[in-house]
């Protein structure tokens, strides 16, 4: 089982769980005080929208515990001063890697806490936990021609575009170093 939560200096990553995807979807009011965070205004934010936790409920409660991890996070800002911690994006994995140790990752952060860094942290984040997996080789990452903010944010975590996708997105990619554990042996990546 992969870690299920991961911190940088200001976020506090949270990997989805049935039980937030439940409430995040079908109980609103009790989302915030399961994940004990307040919920900006436009949430939930960008590309997130109720398919795509739909998507990630129906795959963690299909995979069971070797789902956990490979779908939906949740970027908490840490609270600091008068400001309580704070669910500011989400981002996460669209499934384990493939054979070749390939996954894709996606973020989005809420239009309030944008311009700030946090994406930029949130994906560094993820590009940590991939490694922190031992079984991801390579991260891959598209983003709308348009949206050069997102471009910037894979660009300062070590991606490098790799030409149009065929649905007219900008594919990105990177390698990523497994950082396993001392005596530990890399796990083959999962099919």
């Amino acid at each position: 089982m992969i870690p299920l939560i991961t911190h940088t200096p200001r976020l506090l990553i949270l990997a989805a769980s049935r039980a937030l995807l439940t409430a995040e979807l079908h109980k609103p009011h009790y989302f915030p005080v399961l994940l004990g965070a307040a919920l900006p205004e436009d949430w939930p934010p960008g590309e997130y929208d109720r398919p795509a936790m739909e998507f990630f409920l129906e795959q963690l409660t299909a995979g069971g515990r070797d789902a956990a991890g490979w779908y939906g996070w949740y970027a908490l800002r840490k609270a600091e001063g008068d400001t309580p911690r704070t669910l500011i994006g989400s981002g996460g994995f669209m499934g384990p890697p493939d054979a070749e140790g390939t996954a894709e990752i996606g973020y989005s952060i809420s239009s309030d806490w944008r311009r700030q860094g946090l994406a930029t942290e949130l994906v560094g984040g993820l590009v940590a936990q991939a490694a922190a997996t031992g079984q991801v080789r390579r991260l891959v990452a598209h983003t709308e021609p348009g949206n050069a903010g997102s471009q910037e944010v894979l660009l300062r975590n070590g991606f490098v575009a790799t030409g149009p996708a065929p649905d007219g997105r900008l594919r990105y990619e990177r390698a990523v170093e497994p950082q396993l554990p001392e005596n530990a042996a890399p796990q083959p990546p999962q099919p």
